[in-house]
């Protein structure tokens, strides 16, 4: 479809970096519907510059069979190049860096990290150089609108990072101000393909086909980012790929989403272990059961009594049973 640098994007649909979600377990979920490469959640430079265990734990992952790229957020080039090469030791298996400069939490923003990093689009040209030159691997950089909803502040971000040679662009259509609320301003970024010279990838409320489908008529873009539509929805992923491939579309059905649920809750105990695994779960699993009918209690107990697998498929049980009557 594409390619960041000398990497082949075989899908126009690629998975969102989400802290606390895109673990490795997700990660290889994902893939298995058909995402183009994935990212990890993100990455603090100076907790690898420390040698922080939990931090360097997020780069250390399995070769999957499309490209995974890791997402590390900083204020300083000099360090993000030194984080990346640290990166390169503990781990053969990433293909690419992306840099977060979208991010628009406070605690991220106010160390001048994340969207704050937009404020300076010659420093965000810097650190894609850096890294490129520290690494030889592509670098990516995900971008917002800027602080307010302004052409001026993101598209002189994305004029410094072509000149320092981004690989590719995700950009999410609201501001750092706005955060995930309202509607993404795709007014702003209308035609914006026609002005980047490097693969081009769009992110915000991607819910559905038709969603996917406006994106890229009114950007242009050679591709869109999935996130929070496609947690438990995993076959948006596999939906907007046939869509483009004219493809005939897979409808969901309760003994699908099912079944899904409970590949992802094996892969997060295989990862993190049983008691830490379902924990983390309590917060994706009831996701797989929105829009089944009396799903509520059901969403329920999964958001609050899940501490093992057996939990899982009792309280699975306990809802089908339910149904049944």
């Amino acid at each position: 479809m594409f390619k960041i640098g000398n990497l082949e994007i075989k899908s126009n649909v690629v998975l969102a970096p989400m802290a606390g979600i895109t673990s490795s377990a997700y990660r290889k979920f994902c893939a298995s519907f058909g995402v183009g490469y994935v990212v990890t959640e993100m990455v603090s430079d100076m907790g690898l510059i420390y040698g922080n265990k939990e931090t360097k734990s997020y780069v250390t992952f399995e070769k999957l069979d499309v490209p995974t790229g890791v997402q590390l957020f900083g204020n300083s080039a000099e360090n993000l190049a030194k984080a990346a090469l640290i990166c390169e030791k503990l781990n053969e298996n990433i293909d690419f860096y992306d840099i977060n400069m979208g991010c628009p939490v406070p605690k991220v923003t106010k160390t001048g990290a994340g969207s704050s990093l937009m404020n300076n689009p010659t420093l965000c040209g810097d650190i894609v150089r850096a890294i490129k030159e520290a690494t030889h691997k592509p670098v990516t950089v995900k971008i917002r609108l800027g602080a307010a909803n302004s052409k001026d502040q993101f598209l002189k971000v994305i004029d410094e990072t072509i000149k320092a040679g981004v690989d590719l662009i995700a950009i999410h259509p609201r501001s750092a101000k706005e955060m995930y609320g309202g509607k993404p301003h795709w007014e702003l970024i209308e035609n914006l393909k026609e002005r980047v010279n490097v693969p081009l990838i769009i992110s915000g409320n991607i819910f559905t086909v038709e969603d996917a489908v406006e994106a890229l008529k009114i950007t242009g873009a050679d591709g869109v980012m999935v996130a929070r539509g496609g947690m438990g929805n995993p076959l948006l992923i596999t939906n907007i790929n046939n869509y483009f491939n004219d493809k005939e579309l897979s409808e969901p059905n309760l003994d699908k989403q099912i079944d899904y649920c409970l590949q992802l809750a094996r892969l997060l105990i295989e990862e993190k272990g049983e008691a830490i695994g379902m924990r983390v779960y309590r917060s994706i699993a009831s996701k797989f059961f929105d829009g089944f009918p009396k799903s509520k209690p059901l969403k329920c107990r999964l958001s609050t009594e899940l501490n093992s697998y057996n939990d899982l498929l009792r309280i699975i049980e306990d809802y089908k049973k339910e149904i049944v009557i």
